[in-house]
Order: structure tokens, then sequence, then C-alpha cells
């Protein structure tokens, strides 16, 4: 059913700071926010912060952000369960995650200082049954576009 397992994509992907290339959906956005790498990740780290900007986003368990640590969080009333892999202040907040038992996800926020600025990347590799249909790249780029723009107003905002 998957080409991964969990374990491998935590290990093997997320823990050294890369998506799964191979997996049928990827996706890979950008955006410049006008704040200095340090103010970005304050507002990335800050997990239960996220459902004040992020548009879906509810966390349901959190403990420490730190590698191999699992929280909880719903994104569009759908449920996940997920584990932080690189946790690197100022550079990377990235995780491996699955949803409903069937999708397994790897997430990577990386920042890049450019000038007192911020260019933030935000990748995604998805598999699962018919993970092409379910999410598709199209509809998973719009939604990390729509999460980057968030992060950009609220961040430039405040």
């Amino acid at each position: 059913m998957f080409a991964k397992d969990f374990a491998t994509l935590h290990r093997e992907y997320a823990l050294r700071g890369r998506i799964d290339e191979t997996a049928p959906v990827t996706s890979s956005s950008e955006v410049v926010v006008d704040a200095p790498a340090e103010r970005v990740w304050e507002v990335l780290a800050d997990l239960r912060g996220w459902e004040t900007w992020a548009p879906g986003f509810r966390i349901r368990a959190l403990g420490a952000v730190e590698p191999h640590r699992e929280f909880r969080w719903a994104q569009n009333g759908t449920p996940l369960r997920s584990r932080f892999a690189v946790v690197s202040p100022g550079r990377e907040l990235s995780w491996a995650g699955s949803a409903l038992g069937l999708y397994r996800a790897v997430d990577r926020m990386v920042l890049a200082p450019e000038d007192g600025r911020t260019r933030v990347t935000l990748q995604e590799s998805f598999d699962g049954p018919f993970a092409r249909f379910v999410l598709g790249e199209r509809r998973l780029r719009a939604a990390h576009e729509t999460r980057l723009a968030a992060l950009k107003r609220h961040i430039e905002n405040h």
C-alpha cells in the first residue's frame, strides 16, 4: 500500500531534512517575509499560536516542540498524528505525520535569511491510497500557498 512505512519516513527522510521525492504527491512553495528569521521562527515554533493565523489548523495534543516528540492536530477537521523531526531554531521545522491511518506525509518549513527578510520554503510529500485523487499536487500547493500567505500577513501585521 505504501512505498515507505512511517518509521522509515521519519528516520530516513524527515530527520535528514528531506521529503520523499518519490511519493505520488509532492509540493514546494515559498514566500519572503519582511522579518528576520528569528521572528519567523518564534511564530512557527509556537504551534498553539498557529490556530490564530493558519486557516483550518487546530492543535489536539502538544507537548514540547523537539525532535521525536509526537503531537496531534487537525487540518480542516481531518485528524493527524505527527512526530517532530528537525527542530532547528531559525532554520527548519519538520515532521512526519499520518492521517486516518491511511496517509503519510513529510512536512518541512525551511527558513533562509535574506537581507533582514526571511525566505520560508514549505515542502511536503504525501502518500497513501489514491493519493493523487485524495489530495493531488494542485490542491496541496494551493493549501501551502494559503498557509504561507497567512504566515506572511500575521508576521508583517503584528
